[in-house]
């Protein structure tokens, strides 16, 4: 059995609403074990044997099942997570000087070179980005709602993604996934 954390997308937004109770009842109904869930924005941790695309789609198809409504999955793996709540992207200085928070958009898959340079092309001073991996690093230079980011053309570049903090992510790591 190996421990997981499932990030989903479309929960507890836009009129989509479950309480954790819920939530962690239909994903125990689905034969995961060790479920919990950070904070109610999607965040399962679980434990769970099998091949993490298939346990991604179990987690997917199930919730549709029984929610009604599709629930994107992008899965990460202990080692995986505790490696995005240890990669920096960008130095040190500029995440403490900025007004805004460290993002992490979670990817389907690891985008191709051509596709990555296309998105980092949208990258400015105010707003900056990198990618390593299946992941998205965005550090806007204030909140989310007044940046000028399309983040809509960088989504269309890189496939449908769940974002959260990076603070978010590190809480996680330490909590659930500690070495």
């Amino acid at each position: 059995m190996a421990r997981y954390a499932a990030f989903l997308r479309g929960i507890n937004v836009t009129g989509r609403r479950i309480g954790n109770p819920e939530l962690r009842a239909r994903i125990e109904e689905l034969d995961f074990e060790e479920v919990s869930l950070f904070r109610a924005s999607g965040n399962v941790i679980l434990e769970a044997t099998g091949r993490a695309p298939e346990i991604a789609r179990r987690i997917e198809q199930g919730l549709a099942a029984s929610l009604g409504y599709e629930v994107p999955t992008y899965l990460r793996s202990a080692s995986q997570l505790r490696a995005i709540a240890a990669h920096e992207p960008f130095d040190p200085k500029l995440v403490a000087a900025s007004k805004g928070k460290l993002q992490v958009a979670m990817l389907p898959a690891r985008p191709s070179k051509a596709k990555q340079e296309r998105a980092l092309a949208l990258a400015t001073e105010e707003d900056r980005l990198a990618i390593s991996d299946r992941e998205l690093y965005w550090l806007p230079s204030g909140r989310m709602m007044e940046t000028t980011l399309d983040l809509k053309a960088a989504e269309k570049l890189l496939g449908p993604w769940t974002m959260r903090t990076k603070g978010t992510v590190e809480q996680i790591a330490g909590k659930y996934f500690a070495a």
